[in-house]
């Protein structure tokens, strides 16, 4: 896979360069390349917002700055420039030991076009099926907006070059669309096969099933007298199944009450597993 970010501050995208996203650039799984919006801009202030038509607070990102940037991405005409950020341990892990084959999700679209994700508090929720639709994706590119945001007729001129979607990560409003796409690239990328050392890390996530995951606990068996549940202790992979599915959904039903209205109509759950948790 290939992610490129335009944004007017790359130092922001420092941190996929470290950890697991570091590591699938070493490894060769995935390209990155975070490119600075004022390189397209056309006067000698390398100036990339203007006033808003119509009039109001703030500014707005000029498309004559977005157009020629969006048309040299896609055209990857700029480098996949980021770097692992240092050398991580190239030790065997649990899939590649256990003789587990990476397995990749479906991918839910067939184009040749890249895809450009807009990062906006405007845009449609960004979800776990997103992430792992967009796991499958060779080229995703990241518009990361500032100000008021970003003239509307760069995303029309856009899809002829470009499936667009303009995607939120929450009912709130950030400084710029950077943040966002830490937190859909993190998402994603988790989900390339190989990525994490144990398909099952991502297969059991919250979300993965609609509902979110139970809590976990791991040794001292007691802690500040505090105990492990004992059930999780037993050896008996039924019981323990049985004992996190319950936990899965109280604490669903708890915190995420609509996502327990959604499993029951998708056949996810039944009452009877409501009545259990």
């Amino acid at each position: 896979m290939r992610i490129d970010v335009i944004t007017i501050f790359p130092e922001y995208l420092e941190p996929m360069r470290h950890a697991l996203l570091g590591k699938a650039i070493e490894q060769g799984r995935l390209e990155v390349g975070v490119h600075d919006l004022r390189n397209w801009a056309e006067d000698k202030h390398r100036s990339v917002d203007d006033s808003p038509a119509g009039g109001g607070p703030g500014m707005v990102m000029m498309p004559t700055v977005w157009g020629p940037a969006l048309d040299d991405v896609a055209a990857k005409k700029v480098p996949a420039n980021l770097e692992s950020a240092e050398a991580h341990l190239n030790r065997p892990r649990h899939d590649e030991l256990e003789g587990i084959e990476p397995k990749a999700y479906e991918a839910k679209e067939d184009s040749e076009l890249p895809l450009l994700i807009v990062p906006t508090p405007a845009g449609a929720p960004f979800t776990q099926a997103d992430a792992q639709a967009w796991s499958t994706e060779e080229h995703i590119v990241f518009a990361c907006g500032r100000y008021e945001g970003i003239d509307q007729r760069v995303f029309e001129d856009a899809k002829k070059r470009y499936r667009v979607r303009e995607v939120s990560i929450g009912d709130y409003v950030l400084i710029g669309g950077e943040v966002a796409v830490l937190v859909m690239s993190e998402a994603i990328v988790r989900l390339i096969p190989g990525v994490l050392g144990n398909r099952r890390s991502h297969e059991e996530d919250s979300f993965s099933d609609g509902l979110l995951e139970g809590p976990c606990y791991t040794k001292p068996r007691v802690w500040r007298g505090l105990e492990i549940p004992e059930v999780l202790l037993s050896g008996n992979h039924k019981l323990i199944e049985a004992f996190r599915k319950s936990n899965s959904v109280a604490r669903t039903k708890k915190v995420r009450p609509d996502l327990i209205t959604r499993a029951l109509k998708e056949g996810t759950i039944s009452p009877a597993d409501l009545e259990q948790s």
